[in-house]
């Protein structure tokens, strides 16, 4: 009867363990914000070879080490970005999002720390081992992804702006790498610069009341509804004349052609939403735009490989 007990009693601690430490990889992987840092990863590589390298063929691009050691290390630093991004905003993620900081909360502090130090200590090592500019471009990216945390993401406008071109900031390097300038690459990185800012500022209407409660000066909080709104509005429609510049100037064709034409009715619809200025109808705005953005690197990726076959 005891040794029946016993099997039991161990059989559920067994269970209960692996239960703690699976609550724990997922903690992880949900401060680290891995799967944005996946999301971004493939955008990086989509666009890498698709749009900045236009004279590689696949079979030197999957042999070009360099690039590869790069979107390693930014791997890495986003990585290390999102640790110490849920360090400085727990508090108020215990409020704007409870299952996650619930799940977080099986792993001390102490160790997202410790995460984030050798993350970062990897991928300076890595770009180090690539060359002396690799290393500096990391050291200001890892600079700016930590005062950001710190301190910007509290201070009205710089919060938004400093967010969105730290997102972009991994594309501008390898446009630099591979001294891909033209009209057509700058339009499309101003429109979606746009696009990810309005998608910022929408994201902090919904968290209006809490980020003013932590101290954070955001749009929606400093600003009145109406002012917020036509903010926006006007981002919606400056993102519209990108889209139309692109279209008919550039000679953009095939896929990217239906995606830029397309979007011009997804941001008609997202004004039409922003102008019911409901909390429902900012959160729906704010989905349609980060969905675009994926359907972007797919059309990206779909007239890479038409053009390249």
């Amino acid at each position: 009867m005891n040794s029946e007990k016993e099997t039991f009693q161990q059989r559920n601690y067994i269970q209960k363990s692996f239960f703690y430490r699976f609550s724990q990889f997922v903690g992880f992987l949900l401060g680290a914000r891995f799967f944005v840092a996946v999301l971004l990863i493939f955008a990086l590589y989509v666009s890498t070879f698709f749009l900045f390298n236009q004279d590689e063929n696949f079979r030197k691009f999957v042999f070009d080490f360099k690039v590869h050691g790069i979107i390693f290390c930014t791997v890495l630093t986003i990585l290390a970005g999102g640790i110490i991004n849920q360090f400085y905003d727990f508090e108020k993620d215990h409020v704007v999002k409870p299952f996650r900081t619930r799940i977080q909360s099986f792993i001390k502090q102490k160790y997202f720390l410790y995460a984030y130090l050798v993350l970062s200590l990897i991928s300076l090592g890595v770009a180090w081992m690539i060359s002396h500019n690799v290393f500096a471009f990391f050291v200001v990216y890892q600079f700016f992804m930590w005062f950001y945390s710190h301190k910007l993401s509290r201070i009205l406008v710089l919060n938004n702006l400093t967010f969105v071109s730290l997102t972009l900031y991994p594309f501008f390097g390898m446009m630099v790498y591979y001294e891909t300038f033209s009209k057509k690459v700058l339009l499309m990185a101003v429109f979606l610069f746009l696009i990810l800012l309005c998608i910022d500022i929408v994201k902090d209407t919904l968290t209006k009341s809490v980020d003013k409660a932590f101290g954070y000066t955001t749009f929606p909080n400093y600003f009145k509804s109406r002012n917020t709104k036509t903010i926006i509005v006007s981002l919606l429609i400056i993102t519209m004349a990108v889209s139309m510049k692109l279209i008919m100037k550039t000679g953009i064709a095939g896929f990217m052609a239906y995606y830029f034409t397309a979007g011009l009715f997804i941001f008609i619809l997202c004004v039409y939403l922003i102008l019911n200025h409901t909390r429902k109808s900012n959160f729906v705005t704010l989905n349609i735009l980060r969905i675009w953005v994926f359907i972007g690197i797919i059309a990206m990726l779909l007239n890479g490989l038409e053009g390249k076959l």
